[in-house]
């Protein structure tokens, strides 16, 4: 903030990308399911870094500075996170000790989901606290979450792309 007098919107955007929402993204699907008062913090560090984007004052309302930068809250980047491993689960590029943490879900007998052939099964936890925050059950349980039509993208930049819009959507409105 101390030199951000000199620097343009456009130079302190990619400064802010560089040092701060990079620390934000960095393994965050292990914060998936972390207290809310956790993620508040972290939220309130990408709040600042947007305002200092826009040399915005601190009573300024924070959601038209992210959606004008095009930034996901942190909830919603874990999420994306969550959502992007998934996905890739799909693809032989996926490391085999998260690949044996997932399952496809076959239905046993004749559905409507039977044509749904990317959800994964939701396994069943014996303990709240800890059994709910593992991947095996915030992956598939947010992957089944999404919409037909982002799952079944054809790859994974437009998998990406539509994943996104979605959150941004779902976020923002």
């Amino acid at each position: 903030s101390n030199i951000r007098h000199y620097l343009t919107t456009d130079a302190t955007k990619t400064l802010v990308c560089a040092f701060v929402l990079s620390k934000l993204d960095y393994c965050n699907s292990l914060l998936s399911s972390c207290p809310n008062q956790l993620l508040n913090k972290l939220q309130k560090v990408q709040n600042s870094a947007a305002r200092l984007v826009f040399k915005a004052r601190k009573q300024e309302h924070i959601k038209p500075l992210l959606q004008k930068l095009h930034w996901l809250p942190v909830h919603s980047r874990i999420q994306y996170k969550i959502s992007t491993l998934c996905y890739n689960s799909f693809s032989e590029t996926y490391p085999l000790y998260l690949s044996e943490l997932l399952t496809v879900y076959y239905p046993s007998r004749q559905l409507r989901s039977i044509l749904d052939t990317k959800t994964f099964r939701i396994p069943l936890t014996k303990t709240k606290t800890f059994g709910e925050r593992a991947f095996s059950f915030t992956g598939p349980k947010q992957w089944n979450s999404l919409p037909y039509d982002v799952r079944h993208s054809p790859s994974l930049l437009s998998f990406k792309k539509a994943l996104k819009t979605y959150l941004f959507k779902s976020a923002y409105e």
